[in-house]
């Protein structure tokens, strides 16, 4: 094991006040979150720069504080210092083998609804010291905050992954048509997207879904008529259940109607026969996994492993 050969020239008080001014924009925004002076928040910012021998901001008055590059990628290695010094806090005064503290989760908006609830409720059960704060939102914006050291974990789909960003399969689904329950092609075991390309279609629009369903039907020859555009998952299956189109899917809720009561019907996709998509559970790369954050990890893994089987 290496030996430390130094203290670092800062301190964790410095690094929370370098993060509440990068959050807040303003040295002031950063003075009133804290309960301290701006001349404090000043000083701190001062000192830590002068510590790292870098530049981290550029302060112009009436126009807060702006990050340099190295300010950005400080600001991500100081949030997760940050957290380890508050994990090894919480653990320390916990007793012996039990986890607590926090979890900063996210979760891509459509599959919330199904995905969060179960885990929610059975890492409860096991781990209640625990508290998860979830944030739900699209892929793009859930891995910049994954990178940002806003979020420990995040539920994805396999779908425009960044390289920056660690990941293992959790499970995986089919896409599917959705249909009105009285559609046409209603009764038919599977439906075809050649058949449906004169229909208008519903497009989920919370990318990157619509890049994904788009290119599937690139890749199978269809172009597809987009009626409608909704990022809201529940608007897109209102939307079929009135025989305004069709839309393509990867969640399935256990209920099949809307919520007007109207009943939807799901097709597997002729032409994506095998196909499937994975669902993942991923974190930064570059960070070593929290207790936290590995414990949970396994629960997933645990939990999902007869859907992935």
């Amino acid at each position: 094991m290496e030996k430390l050969s130094k203290l670092p020239g800062f301190s964790l008080r410095q690094l929370w006040y370098f993060v509440a001014a990068a959050e807040e924009g303003t040295i002031s925004g950063a003075a009133s979150r804290l309960h301290v002076s701006q001349s404090a928040v000043s000083l701190a910012l001062n000192e830590l720069e002068r510590a790292l021998k870098a530049q981290l901001c550029v302060r112009r008055k009436a126009h807060g504080i702006t990050l340099t590059p190295t300010g950005a990628q400080a600001l991500q290695q100081a949030r997760a210092l940050l957290r380890q010094a508050a994990e090894l806090e919480v653990e320390s005064g916990s007793d012996a083998g039990e986890l607590a503290g926090s979890l900063a989760l996210g979760c891509y908006l459509t599959l919330a609804p199904t995905v969060l609830p179960r885990l929610l409720h059975g890492f409860d059960a096991r781990h209640p010291r625990v508290e998860i704060d979830f944030t739900e939102g699209t892929q793009d914006a859930l891995q910049r905050l994954l990178l940002a050291g806003e979020l420990d974990l995040a539920v994805l789909y396999d779908m425009e992954i960044q390289p920056e960003i660690a990941q293992v399969e959790l499970y995986r689904r089919r896409p599917h048509v959705l249909l009105p329950a009285d559609h046409r092609l209603a009764a038919d075991p599977e439906v075809a997207l050649h058949d449906l390309a004169g229909e208008p279609m519903v497009l989920l629009d919370a990318p990157p879904s619509s890049h994904h369903t788009l290119r599937l039907c690139a890749d199978a020859g269809v172009k597809p008529l987009v009626r409608h555009r909704t990022s809201n998952f529940e608007t897109a299956r209102a939307l079929v259940g009135r025989g305004l189109g069709y839309a393509m899917l990867i969640q399935r809720p256990a209920n099949d109607r809307t919520y007007e009561g109207l009943p939807v019907v799901y097709k597997a996709i002729a032409e994506l026969s095998g196909y499937e998509v994975s669902v993942l559970l991923a974190w930064p790369r570059h960070t070593r996994l929290a207790r936290r954050s590995a414990e949970f990890l396994a629960f997933c893994q645990e939990e999902f492993a007869d859907d992935a089987a």
